[in-house]
């Protein structure tokens, strides 16, 4: 079972981000081996936060010294290897930044909610303990994210949808 904590600031109310994120953060953790983890009665928790540029900024500053926002901070907080002993136990905490996402999902041609629902299944990627340092992790990362965002019908998110005039 997984629990989202989620605390939404100031990004419109156009979309169900409740269930965004649930069924992204899902999708994601569908994809990886801690699926065999959660399909016990034991619980994880991801705490995601949507917030506004600024917050993100400070947070990126603070905890990865890059005085700049982002779209998604990630911060893990248990160790897969440690979670197998663990009836409950949080997964972490994923903040977006909207003006970041806005910007990004507009130069992509998609709608900020299925970019947000990318920036989930990427942000739990990280929790998982996935990352993308090497080529071989981002081959990995990359495929993991195409294949969850695929299970929610959304959009590749490494294929280019901006249209290409000549």
């Amino acid at each position: 079972m997984i629990r989202i904590e989620l605390d939404v600031e100031g990004w419109p109310d156009s979309a169900d981000w409740d269930a965004l994120v649930r069924m992204a953060a899902e999708a994601a953790i569908g994809r990886s081996d801690w699926l065999v983890l959660l399909s016990d009665a034991r619980c994880a928790e991801i705490s995601v936060r949507l917030a506004d540029d600024a917050s993100v900024q400070a947070l990126n500053r603070d905890y990865r010294g890059k005085d700049s926002a982002t779209n998604v901070l990630s911060f893990p907080m248990t160790h897969p290897d440690d979670a197998g002993t663990l009836p409950e136990f949080l997964l972490g905490d994923l903040i977006l930044a909207h003006g970041v996402c806005a910007r990004e999902a507009d130069a992509k041609g998609v709608a900020l909610a299925a970019h947000a629902a990318h920036l989930v299944v990427h942000g739990t990627l990280h929790l998982l303990g996935f990352d993308h340092m090497s080529d071989a992790e981002a081959e990995t990362m990359e495929s993991l994210e195409r294949l969850a965002m695929a299970d929610l019908g959304l959009h590749d998110p490494y294929e280019d949808l901006t249209p290409h005039h000549g």
